[in-house]
């Protein structure tokens, strides 16, 4: 077996587990790639029985021979880790090490069970949507135009609100006077755009969620999508400049840019333990239907 790690930084609590897990590869004898932007941070708090080998995206001979990549850290560094894993469908583990972990549902005590499980085959893939942003402005994102969670227009800084008018499959749908706008995939259901009032979507309903940011129409409310669909945008406002995001990264964008999200043309796997369930992470992570009543 051959299994890339990936992480950001690395706080003090979480290092006895981050050992666990390379003192167990060493023992089960499974390959370990290190990305080479993570290993600055392990190299004087790990111990390594053998001389670590270091990655990239564009080690294209590594990238053909792994079979998992895992993503040490919070939910950020797992929408993080699909910049690396790109079209490959290598699928993803995510190891909780940072704070809520929604989408990193393998808790950090759980490393030896989750190989255990790798080794037996005892998991299920779970293939989820992307969403991939086109635009006139070349560039624009790089090699990774695509977000595992949502797309964003925002205002920038403290500027006035701004004006998005929205198109679906080219015929106007409406003018958002707010400070942004979300485009959520069913994954990004439960982060930004819920916390702007918009729904719980379930993976695989091929579906987008549009979700305003502080509308100053007091009677717009989310709307869901199909995932067929091509919604185009216009901008406008006082300021010239605004910022547009996939997941955690961003760029400055002026009111001539065109813009446009759509499904992206190839999916990526997480990886889950076979008895964790999508219900099972809402009730758990969200406290969804907990009577908080004593």
């Amino acid at each position: 077996m051959h299994i890339a790690i990936y992480g950001r930084l690395i706080k003090k609590d979480a290092l006895p587990y981050v050992q666990q897990m390379f003192d167990e590869l060493y023992a089960r004898k499974i390959s370990s790639y290190i990305h080479e932007d993570y290993y600055p941070h392990l190299i004087n708090n790990i111990q390594f029985r053998e001389q670590p080998v270091l990655f990239n995206e564009r080690n294209l001979d590594v990238i053909a021979r792994l079979d998992y990549i895992f993503s040490l850290g919070g939910d950020g560094t797992l929408l993080d880790t699909m910049t690396i894993v790109r079209n490959t469908n290598i699928p993803v583990v995510g190891i909780n090490i940072g704070r809520l972990g929604f989408l990193a549902n393998v808790g950090k005590d759980e490393i030896v069970s989750v190989l255990d499980a790798l080794e037996k085959g005892a998991v299920t893939h779970d293939p989820r949507t992307l969403i991939h942003l086109d635009s006139n402005v070349p560039g624009l994102f790089g090699e990774a135009p695509f977000a595992l969670n949502e797309f964003t227009i925002h205002k920038k800084d403290s500027s006035a609100m701004i004006v998005i008018h929205t198109y679906i499959n080219g015929e106007f749908l409406m003018s958002y006077w707010a400070d942004g706008l979300i485009v959520s995939t069913p994954t990004g259901s439960t982060g930004y755009s819920l916390s702007c009032g918009g729904p719980i979507i379930f993976p695989g309903s091929e579906n987008f969620v549009i979700t305003p940011v502080a509308p100053h129409n007091l009677n717009i409310r989310p709307i869901v999508v199909s995932d067929n669909s091509v919604i185009s945008f216009e901008i406008e406002g006082r300021s010239d400049h605004f910022l547009v995001t996939l997941d955690s990264r961003y760029e400055s964008v002026d009111s001539s840019i065109q813009l446009a999200v759509r499904k992206e043309d190839f999916t990526v796997t997480l990886i889950r333990p076979n008895e964790q369930h999508f219900l099972d992470t809402l009730r758990n992570k969200l406290s969804l239907g907990l009577d908080q009543r004593n």
